[in-house]
């Protein structure tokens, strides 16, 4: 069985799909692993880290490997050049260019889009989304903390008292959790909210304050948040835009899968706060949940500045990448059989849940009927 890491090709992306551990692994159960030269430097992982876990490194791209690891969709070139039937998984981006799918499809690979994990205990250690999540709440506090050009912590000093920063956490998802521990951990007086009805008692158990419209609960069965009705979504408006006008960093994380990021902070609202407020939008790849921010832009309007940088994860790459890495593996895992071999098991969960390509077409359920 050969493995291949490839150098992610999409500008800003700086993480790898392999840690010297993961390649560890690998080898251990037979596998030749081979890394494209550099594949790890924006991870600060070098050549000769991988080659002391015994992978391979090459500069001329990778010969027939049956497994290849991205974190991204990959190149065009690397595409073409897989065998049918080879197995490509990594952060396909199963919602977006449907044409870039059909590429991934026509080229006969058998695809997992590690996006589409389901949300069940077994697959916890396999959820890329929750382990590149947490490190992107903590980085957009971090931000948040740069930008904003006061302290957020209350002082006491013997020329008067700074005041805490009133941060407010929009979505109490996994990114949302790990932004409000950050905030808390910072001095910052913190609160939150979410259209999910049961996300108050963890919000509270982070001491945080809960802000909840008097709304349906908006729970999904899978845990994810679902778009509000029309009514509901005038009531949440009216609580967010009386509650941010005192808030001096508003972080936005919701999204619905499959849909643009829905808005919840209106340019009304932004005008609403204290000049040198901050506003980071971390769904600013999918259409943001503030309509003024722009994708790795900070924008500032009548003093308030929105920042929508893209993919806060990649920022904390050296922490970003063995997370990545090892969900990878532990999936990986359920298809590496004692004797080294691959063997996909279609009954598995895990698996027939992220598959979205094989034989030449696109099989998951998400495609049947699409135009």
């Amino acid at each position: 069985m050969k493995i291949a890491i490839p150098t992610e090709t999409q500008v800003g992306e700086s993480r790898v799909a392999a840690s010297p551990d993961t390649v560890k692994n690998y080898v251990k159960k037979g596998a030749e692993v081979w890394v494209q030269a550099g594949a790890g430097r924006g991870a600060s992982i070098t050549d000769a880290a991988y080659s002391a876990a015994g992978a391979k490194i090459t500069s001329n791209g990778f010969d027939n490997p049956d497994v290849v690891l991205t974190i991204r969709r990959p190149s065009a070139e690397l595409l073409t050049s897989l065998k049918p039937g080879a197995i490509l998984m990594g952060g396909l981006d199963p919602y977006g260019d449907k044409a870039g799918l059909e590429a991934i499809a026509k080229s006969g690979v058998m695809a997992f889009a590690m996006e589409l994990m389901p949300r069940i205990t077994r697959a916890q250690a396999m959820d890329i989304l929750s382990s590149q999540a947490n490190l992107a709440g903590y980085k957009a506090v971090i931000d948040a903390a740069y930008h904003f050009n006061r302290a957020f912590p209350m002082m006491m000093t013997a020329a008067g008292t700074v005041a805490a920063a009133k941060v407010f956490i929009m979505g109490v998802g996994v990114a949302g959790l790990q932004a409000i521990a950050t905030a808390r951990r910072l001095g910052a007086i913190v609160s939150a909210t979410d259209v999910r009805k049961a996300t108050e008692e963890q919000v509270k158990s982070l001491g945080a304050k809960f802000v909840y419209a008097d709304i349906a609960d908006a729970a999904t069965s899978g845990g994810y948040a679902k778009e509000l009705s029309a009514e509901d979504k005038a009531k949440q408006a009216a609580l967010v835009a009386e509650h941010v006008k005192n808030q001096d960093v508003v972080i936005t994380t919701a999204l619905i899968p499959g849909r643009p990021a829905p808005v919840l902070i209106t340019q009304e609202m932004v005008e609403s706060m204290k000049p040198g407020s901050i506003i980071i939008d971390l769904a600013v790849e999918r259409g943001g949940n503030c309509p003024l921010s722009k994708p790795d832009e900070i924008v500032e309007h009548k003093g308030v500045k929105i920042v929508g940088t893209v993919n806060l994860a990649g920022k904390l790459a050296g922490n970003a990448s063995p997370l990545f890495a090892k969900n990878l593996a532990n999936f990986l895992d359920l298809m590496i059989q004692k004797d080294g071999t691959l063997k996909v098991d279609d009954a598995d969960d895990c698996i027939k849940g992220t598959m979205i390509a094989r034989d030449g077409a696109l099989v998951h359920p998400m495609f049947q009927g699409a135009k």
